[in-house]
């Protein structure tokens, strides 16, 4: 089977087992976000859902981003106050850097969070479920072309 049709696949199982009904649209935006390594805006993910299916309408792809996040499948990513960025749902938690200078998102994981979590949750007896880490600088490269 085509990797292509492999993961149209996923992404209709992914779909069904949420309670969503599995559209062609749908499974090619969850495919675009997959596929892009996350980080999307939706302006991104809606011009290349239209090479694919020249009729998609933004709108559209707006509501399935809503649809898929209220499902838990994507998370939507706040870098800058400008935008929305997606990404497949990760099973393990991860953080992000963001650089100023040519905007790339990196991704990592690192265990403070789980230490954290820990000690609120000793102290406050709350139970945290969700955490997001977010930094933000300069990349090797751009700290290299400020020298």
């Amino acid at each position: 089977m085509p990797a292509s049709t492999n993961a149209q696949a996923k992404n209709g199982n992914l779909l069904n087992n949420a309670g969503l009904r599995n559209t062609t649209q749908r499974a090619l935006i969850m495919d675009i976000i997959r596929q892009g390594r996350g980080h999307l805006d939706a302006d991104e993910v809606y011009r290349q859902a239209k090479r694919k299916q020249p009729r998609i309408s933004l709108s559209t792809v707006y509501r399935t981003l809503q649809k898929l996040k209220g499902l838990g499948l994507i998370e939507e990513l706040h870098f800058d106050e400008a935008h929305h960025h997606y990404e497949i749902k990760h099973p393990s938690e991860h953080h992000h850097l963001t650089c100023f200078g040519c905007g790339k998102v990196i991704e990592f994981q690192y265990p403070l969070t789980r230490l954290v979590k820990r000690n609120v949750h000793e102290a406050k007896e709350f139970d945290i479920t969700q955490t997001e880490l977010h930094m933000a600088g300069y990349c090797e490269q751009c700290r290299k072309n400020k020298k």
